[in-house]
C-alpha cells in the first residue's frame, strides 16, 4: 500500500475560515486593524506577559528584539548552534557577534557550564532555543545572565505553550519570542510575536516594527502627520493574518493535547527500539508541547540512510537542524569549523524529526513504527 505522510499537517476547522472571511468582507483595515490589537492582547494573556507585539515573521521578531534592546556592533550575542539559522543571523542583523556554546545532552538546550565559558567582556545577551517544543534549561540560564547582568532573550519560536511548572516559556527572560511560520503550534501562514514585561522595551518594538514612526493612530485612516522618530522597518503582521492568530490561539489547549496524545502513542510504539534510538523524553515539570518529535539514531552513519529510506516508504522526515556554525556562510565567512561544539555536533548527526502533527491517525503512527522496525531489522523492501 502506498502512503505519504507529511513531516506535518495544519490544523485548522471553519473558525480560521471564518475569522478570515468575516475581515475580507469587512473591506477594509487589512493592514492594521481589530485584529492585531485582539491578537497581541489574547497571547500576551496566556504566556503571561504585560505586552505582546506581533510581527510579520519569527525572524523579524528576532531582529526587532536585538534593535529594541540596544544590542549592535562590539556586541556578544550567545546562541545554541541546534537551531533554525535566523536564531544566530539574528546578531549579524545589527552588527553584533553570534558566539556559540555547546548544548546539554538531554533536552538539547544551551549548557549553562558552556555558556558561562563563553562569557567575555563583549557579550551582552544570551539567547537560549526551547528547542522542538521543550523548555531548555532556562532557569538556570536565567541565574547566568543576572550573575552576569546579561540580557536574556528566549527564542520560544518552537514552544509556545512549553512550561516549567505552571511558568510558561517567554516569562524567564527580559523579551521572548515565537514563531507562527507554517509548522508551528499555532499557525497564521507566516508570523512571528515579541513578549516582555517591559513598558520601554515595548514602545521601543513598536518603532522597530513600523518605519519608527511614532504611531498615535490607525495610520492609514488618520488624516494627522505622524513623525518618525528613529530607524525602523515594515515588520508589520496584516490584520487578515491576525485574524488567523486569534481564531488558532482560541483552540491552542486542544491543539497541544492533540500533539501530546500522537507523541505517547509514537512513544509507546517505538519503546522496542531504545537501543537503536533516543526516544524525546521530558524533565519532570517540564510541559513539552511536541511542536517537533525529535528521536536520535544511536548507531552511528546510520542516520542518513533511515531517512532515505522513509522518504522511499512515503514518510517524510526532515534533520531539524543541521549545525548553524557548519553552514557554508558560517564556516566561509566566519571562520567556525567542525571540532567546536562536540556535544552539538554529535546529536546533529544523529537527529531526526518525524512527522508530528494534530491529525495524525494511530494508522499513521503504527506504520511509521513498522517502518523504522524493518529498517533497523535489515528487512529486504
Amino acid at each position: 500500500m502506498s502512503r505519504k505522510i507529511p513531516l506535518f499537517k495544519i490544523y485548522w476547522d471553519e473558525e480560521d475560515v471564518k475569522m478570515v472571511n468575516e475581515t475580507i468582507r469587512r473591506g477594509m483595515f487589512w493592514a492594521i486593524g481589530p485584529n492585531i490589537e485582539k491578537f497581541e492582547g489574547m497571547l500576551a494573556k496566556y504566556v503571561g506577559t504585560k505586552y505582546a507585539l506581533v510581527f510579520n515573521s519569527g525572524t523579524s521578531a528576532l531582529h526587532a528584539a536585538m534593535v529594541a534592546h540596544d544590542i549592535g556592533p562590539g556586541d556578544e550575542v550567545i546562541v545554541p548552534s541546534l537551531t533554525f539559522i535566523a536564531t544566530a543571523n539574528a546578531a549579524l542583523f545589527v552588527g553584533a557577534k553570534p558566539v556559540f556554546a555547546d548544548i546539554e545532552k538531554k533536552i538539547y538546550g544551551l549548557d549553562p557550564e558552556d555558556v558561562e565559558r563563553k562569557i567575555t567582556r563583549k557579550t551582552r545577551a544570551i539567547m537560549p532555543v526551547h528547542y522542538a517544543g521543550l523548555p531548555c534549561r532556562i532557569q538556570e540560564l536565567k541565574e547566568v545572565a543576572h550573575r552576569h547582568r546579561l540580557i536574556l532573550i528566549e527564542d520560544a519560536a518552537e514552544a509556545l505553550g512549553a512550561r516549567i511548572g505552571d511558568k510558561k516559556v517567554g516569562t524567564f527572560g527580559d523579551s521572548a519570542i515565537f514563531s507562527f511560520c507554517q509548522n508551528k503550534t499555532i499557525t497564521t501562514g507566516e508570523g512571528g510575536a515579541v513578549v516582555t514585561d517591559s513598558k520601554d522595551i515595548y514602545e521601543r518594538l513598536k518603532l522597530v516594527r513600523s518605519h519608527g514612526r511614532l504611531e498615535t493612530a490607525n495610520y492609514f485612516s488618520s488624516s494627522g502627520y505622524m513623525d518618525y522618530i528613529t530607524l525602523g522597518y515594515n515588520f508589520r503582521m496584516s490584520d487578515l493574518t491576525a485574524a488567523l492568530g486569534v481564531s488558532q490561539l482560541e483552540k491552542i489547549d486542544k491543539i497541544i493535547e492533540l500533539r501530546r496524545e500522537k507523541a505517547r502513542y509514537l512513544t509507546k510504539k517505538l519503546a522496542a527500539l531504545s537501543d537503536m534510538i533516543i526516544l524525546p523524553s521530558s524533565p519532570r515539570d517540564f510541559f513539552h508541547v511536541y511542536q517537533m518529535y525529535t528521536i536520535a539514531v544511536r548507531v552511528k552513519g546510520k542516520r542518513d540512510n533511515l531517512l532515505k529510506y522513509l522518504a522511499r516508504k512515503g514518510i517524510m522526515a526532515k534533520v531539524c537542524f543541521p549545525a548553524v556554525h557548519l553552514a557554508d556562510f558560517y564556516t566561509r565567512e566566519l571562520g567556525h569549523k567542525r571540532g567546536e561544539l562536540p556535544i552539538t555536533e554529535k546529536v546533529c548527526g544523529q537527529i531526526l524529526s518525524l512527522p508530528m502533527y494534530p491529525t495524525l491517525t494511530d494508522a499513521e503512527i503504527d506504520y511509521i513504527a513498522e517502518t523504522i522496525a524493518k529498517f533497523f531489522k535489515g528487512q529486504k523492501e
